[in-house]
């Protein structure tokens, strides 16, 4: 009979999963951005895709990837089958990019019992482990509750407060290129820039071929930047990959972190 797991790290190996895919309570979803469902391509066993474009996004704001509202972000994960007591483990087809957002969105929403798959779908490929075409999840609802934890998102004001104030450091996760103004921003008329007396940790410093690096490499890259008991704003272009700095954070035992939502595309365009 398979039993219910938990989780004790805010990230899995693929070795994990395998030995974990017929858990009760275990969901698993591919949050892949702007991917679509396509029945030819390939995903992990009952996998259920997370859609954070269309169906984990406010998509009225005119930023992208903007934070749902409550009310959203139950109904969406209630119709992926996610339940209160459900273990998630959220994959990406690029190794560890947007996954570390939806880990972060749940987290965001009061769940703990989430994971990144570390190195992602690549690394399920790299050791052979079964895959199955592209299935849309159509099961029962789930009974997902979200109890909102508001320090875990930063918005404009609060980043203007922040920088007033001088209460939390800012670490950008952006390309070097980017941060320091000699690569233009890839969305079209957002100008270069930074934000105020913000610091540059590329994401990419934390990964290997798509997998985190070990503990203790993560914490040396984190140490350069930021004391542990200082309080951390992480921003980035839109808000995705200033979470997988979060999620470096966290294993590194960083606990004062937050998300600027909005990032760089929101204040290089609010702020002259």
């Amino acid at each position: 009979m398979n039993s219910n797991i938990t989780l004790t790290s805010p990230i899995v190996s693929v070795e994990w999963l395998q030995n974990n895919l017929n858990a009760n309570n275990l969901i698993v979803l591919d949050g892949t951005i702007n991917k679509v469902f396509d029945a030819s391509s390939h995903q992990i066993p009952n996998t259920r895709l997370f859609d954070i474009k269309k169906k984990f996004s406010d998509v009225s704001n005119e930023f992208p990837s903007a934070f749902p509202s409550t009310e959203l972000f139950q109904e969406s994960a209630r119709e992926l089958g996610i339940n209160t007591d459900s273990v998630i483990v959220v994959y990406d087809d690029k190794g560890i990019y947007s996954s570390a957002r939806v880990w972060w969105l749940f987290k965001a929403f009061g769940c703990n019992n989430v994971a990144v798959l570390n190195g992602g779908f690549p690394e399920w490929l790299k050791a052979g482990y079964t895959t199955e075409s592209m299935k849309m999840y159509d099961g029962a609802l789930g009974n997902f509750t979200p109890s909102l934890q508001p320090k875990f998102m930063q918005f404009f004001n609060d980043v203007k407060i922040a920088l007033k104030d001088k209460t939390h450091n800012i670490i950008d996760a952006r390309s070097s290129g980017r941060f320091n103004c000699e690569i233009a921003e890839p969305r079209e008329g957002l100008r270069m820039g930074t934000i105020p007396n913000s610091v540059n940790l590329p994401f990419t410093d934390l990964l290997e071929n798509g997998v985190l690096k070990p503990k203790e490499d993560l914490e040396t890259l984190f140490k350069a930047v930021a004391d542990k008991g200082e309080a951390i704003i992480f921003s980035c272009g839109s808000g995705i990959t200033a979470c997988v700095l979060a999620l470096g954070a966290e294993i590194s035992g960083y606990e004062n972190i937050s998300v600027y939502d909005g990032s760089w595309t929101e204040w290089g365009s609010l702020v002259e």
